[in-house]
């Protein structure tokens, strides 16, 4: 994983979570700010997915568990279209918080995962 490429997708999923937990809880529907929120976090997981196919290749393969890593990858990549989905199904506010709660998750799974690739395994 790339150090700034990780902080910016944290940062973004972090920005995007409180903004529809704090839309959602001010009784605001899905819109765009926040199905788009959650496609500018898919795009930058599907670019994730891309460094982590090449950086291997490129001699810089992951310190632990290359297994846990792509499971915690597959599962922050389900994750954007699940929520946007439920969001667009049930279009009420508390599908907008839970876009949010989905958002967040993303940040903290996006965390572990640098934590996964740059520490050795025990």
């Amino acid at each position: 994983m790339i150090g700034w490429f990780t902080i910016v997708q944290v940062v973004v999923a972090t920005v995007v979570g409180l903004t529809a937990v704090i839309a959602g809880l001010a009784g605001r529907r899905p819109g765009d700010v926040t199905v788009g929120g959650m496609a500018l976090i898919l795009v930058l997981l599907i670019v994730q997915v891309v460094i982590a196919i090449v950086a291997p290749l490129a001699g810089t393969p992951p310190a632990g568990s290359l297994i846990e890593f792509w499971a915690y990858l597959i599962g922050a990549l389900l994750i954007p279209p699940f929520a946007v989905f439920w969001a667009l199904v049930e279009r009420s506010r508390w599908s907008t918080v839970i876009m949010g709660v989905a958002a967040l998750s993303v940040a903290i799974m996006v965390w572990r995962m640098n934590v996964i690739w740059t520490t050795p395994a025990l």
